[in-house]
């Protein structure tokens, strides 16, 4: 904790100790996750210059570099040096980042909110560490996906996205309620092991991670956008080695296969991750055979 301080100083006033007498920051207050992930980022990936709007999603960064790392063990002799597309950047920018620091991956970034096309540029922009590695695009049309951005003769090893998990502002307000709850209940559990060292959770007045509209719902929910992708990624089955997504529920993973299948996906593949007690998994299809999986990984590598 001494390094993130020592990187980004402000942060020292939002530690406290937890019941173990170690130090933590208060993840029920939004700044305090965002003090955090600049931090994170300054340290671990030397991005000096990152920030979000007010009230647009905070990602936390162990569980995205998780994807990161899974989804580059599919690409095996192209883990480096890859060209990624990742779908719904937002404002964050931190699969870009995460990618191009750790395997010095090439990113086309899209979100269909300028705001976050905004911010994300101005932060590839501000870190020399960033530039010319990271090329944000917004997509003009919200029912496509891949379409209006994989040009005729783009390649791209991987594709990424973080989908939007719920079906309504209803439903995702109500899994703030619940996080909020579970955080007020940890809270009253220690103070009664521990009162003295007990660490204060306050009550978050927002979604202490943020999130906008097009980052937290969409119509259908997570099954309909992930049906939609995979649908859509059929029309570029021969410019895209791996698509890849996060799944959030995992009754949705049968359906997802099922129609996979029907459209004729060569390898499917369901890889299970964990950060703490959070259980995740994403979801990855190719249309290319083993074979033809060997060729183009030969071909990209002489690229």
């Amino acid at each position: 904790m001494n390094a993130l301080v020592e990187v980004c100083p402000e942060l020292k006033s939002h530690l406290k100790l937890n019941p173990k007498g170690e130090q933590t920051v208060d993840f029920a207050n939004e700044n305090a996750v965002r003090l955090l992930n600049q931090a994170l980022l300054a340290h671990h990936y030397q991005v000096a210059h990152w920030n979000i709007p007010e009230g647009y999603l905070c990602p936390p960064i162990p569980g995205r570099a998780d994807y990161i790392h899974h989804a580059a063990d599919l690409l095996q002799g192209k883990k480096n040096n890859a060209k990624v597309l990742d779908i719904g950047t937002g404002a964050n920018c931190i699969y870009p980042i995460i990618g191009s620091r750790s395997y010095g991956w090439k990113f086309v970034g899209t979100d269909i909110d300028p705001v976050s096309v905004a911010t994300a540029k101005l932060i590839v922009d501000s870190n020399a560490t960033l530039k010319n590695k990271i090329k944000l695009v917004q997509q003009k049309d919200k029912q496509s996906i891949f379409s209006g951005v994989i040009g005729p003769h783009d390649l791209f090893d991987l594709t990424l996205c973080n989908p939007p998990f719920h079906a309504s502002l209803a439903e995702a307000n109500a899994g703030t309620e619940r996080k909020q709850k579970n955080l007020s209940k940890h809270q009253e559990k220690h103070k009664a092991k521990n009162n003295d060292q007990a660490l204060k959770l306050d009550q978050a007045k927002g979604r202490n991670f943020g999130g906008q509209k097009s980052e937290l719902w969409c119509e259908g929910g997570e099954i309909a956008f992930l049906k939609r992708m995979i649908s859509e990624s059929k029309n570029f089955s021969g410019q895209v080695l791996w698509f890849t997504s996060l799944v959030s529920k995992s009754d949705n993973i049968k359906p997802l296969k099922k129609l996979l299948s029907q459209i004729g996906a060569k390898q499917v593949k369901v890889i299970n991750m964990s950060q703490g007690q959070k259980v995740s998994r994403l979801i990855a299809w190719s249309f290319l055979a083993n074979e033809q999986l060997a060729e183009w990984n030969k071909q990209r590598l002489n690229s």
